[in-house]
Parts: structure tokens; sequence; C-alpha cells
């Protein structure tokens, strides 16, 4: 009876943070694709925020000085502003002085975080260009929601499977949670958002990008959803592992549910950079 009388609240808490998940993710997700509808100012604003936010949360997750947060904060805004406004060519150039200068000057103040704050506004800044880039090209609407649609899918699917199945540990090292069967249901929930993607939204695309097939099953879509599902999941044990590094269980407690900024997209870092270059190559051919 003992054991009864303490289970039942456990589960009732579990069943509360997941339903607060589940709820926060799904408002996330619908400010997103309003952003992702509307692009222009609406666009650069949430990933410009998100952005911002993510680069406090790995100043305070590494230590960082505060006068050095708000250097990194303004050379992201920065960073911004030349990727709408001249071009990502450009943008790029000025994050790149910006982390060698803004690194090199800790190094005199604090040379054991020089590197992890340089490494900070590539991280943001990086996903930050490429998403303004890519929103901002013909037919990008198509391209930054099929981003999104990978991702989010290997994440439920993922969270879900791995949750059903459990099984052997992913990298119980990093991030003792994650199971492999998590991961191939992450990877096959991507698969199958690629297809319903191919067949439902595609082919109103007409430029030449990565997954242009529509009407079809679709193995250009699959290989790019697998590339990108597969680069989700990195960066979201990446940024495990910079967690378990800093002792700290999330990055930051802004979401509930979720953490911080960087807890909620730390697979679309990664991805959109990935996604960014297959672009390139798909327009350069």
């Amino acid at each position: 009876m003992a054991g009864a009388s303490v289970a039942a609240p456990v589960g009732e808490r579990k069943s509360g943070r997941l339903l607060t998940r589940v709820v926060t993710g799904v408002a996330l997700a619908a400010v997103a694709i309003a952003a992702v509808w509307v692009g222009d100012v609406a666009f650069t604003a949430l990933v410009a925020t998100a952005c911002l936010l993510m680069s406090a949360e790995w100043s305070v997750m590494h230590g960082v000085a505060r006068g050095f947060r708000l250097a990194s904060l303004v050379a992201l805004a920065l960073v911004a502003g030349v990727a709408v406004y001249v071009g990502a060519a450009d943008a790029l150039i000025v994050l790149a002085v910006s982390a060698g200068a803004i690194g090199l000057f800790m190094r005199g103040f604090d040379r054991s975080r020089a590197f992890w704050i340089a490494a900070g506004l590539l991280y943001c800044g990086l996903p930050m260009v490429a998403l303004l880039w890519l929103r901002n090209i013909h037919d990008g609407l198509l391209i930054v929601a099929f981003l999104f649609l990978v991702v989010w899918a290997t994440d439920i699917g993922a969270f879900f499977v791995g949750r059903a199945v459990g099984g052997a540990k992913f990298a119980p090292a990093i991030s003792p949670n994650k199971t492999w069967a998590g991961v191939f249901g992450g990877i096959g929930a991507a698969i199958a958002g690629s297809q319903l993607y191919s067949f439902t939204i595609v082919g109103l695309a007409s430029s030449k990008i990565p997954f242009n097939a529509a009407n079809s099953w679709s193995l250009e879509a699959a290989g790019t959803a697998i590339l990108i599902s597969a680069t989700a999941i990195g960066g979201d044990l990446f940024e495990s592992w910079l967690k378990r590094r800093a002792g700290v269980k999330d990055s930051g407690n802004l979401l509930p549910g979720h953490g911080g900024v960087m807890d909620r997209i730390d697979g679309v870092v990664p991805a959109v950079v990935v996604l960014a270059l297959l672009v390139v190559g798909g327009i350069s051919q």
C-alpha cells in the first residue's frame, strides 16, 4: 500500500511535466509557423531574438563575464542586421571577425574562457545567418518549412519511440536517457515527414532545391531528411555534452517543460547550416 501511495504522485508529476512540455511545444511551433509564413520582419525578429537568448544562455553556462556577454549580443545583433540589409556572405565575414576579435581580446582577461566565447558566437551566429538567408531566397518559405518539419518529426519520433521501446542506450556517458530506439524512431519519423512533404507541398516549388520531387516517392527527399535528422540528433547530443561539462541540467528556465532556448533548438542549430550548404550546392549546379 505504501508503494502504491508513492507511485501515484510520481506518475502524476510525470504526466504533468509531459503535458507542460507538449503545450509549450505546440505554442512555440505555432509562433514559428506564423513567423515563417509571414517572413520579413516577423521572421527576422523571431530568429534574432532566439539567437540572442541562446547566446545569453551560452555565456552564463560557460561563466563568461557580463561585459563580454554584452559584447557578444551586440556582435550578433550587428551580424543579423548585415545579413538582412547587406547579404549573408558579408554577415559571415562580420561574424568571423567579431568572434576572432572578442576571443582574442578576452584572452587577456580570462584565457580559459576565450575559446568558449568565440565558439559561442559561431554556434549562435551561423544558424542565424543560415536561417535568414534561406527564408529570403526563392522558395525560401518551402525550404525552411522542410527544415522545421524534419527536425520536429525527429524530436517527436525520438521522444515517444524512445519512451515506448526503451532498450540500449545511445550515448550513456553524455545523455543517459537517449536510446537507439529513439534515434531510429526519430529518423524514421523524419523520413515519413519528408515523404508527406514531397507529396503535398514541394510541388509548389519552382527552383532547384535538394528535395524537389513532387507527387512521388522521393529518395532525394528521404536522403536529405536522413542527413538533416542525423545532424539534429548530433546537435542534441552536443548540447547535452555542453550541459554535462558545465554541470547544469538545462541551458535555462525560460520555456516550461523544455528548459532554455538552447534546449529547444539544439537540433535546428547544426541542421540549418547543413541544409544551407545543400541548397548552395543545388543552386550552383
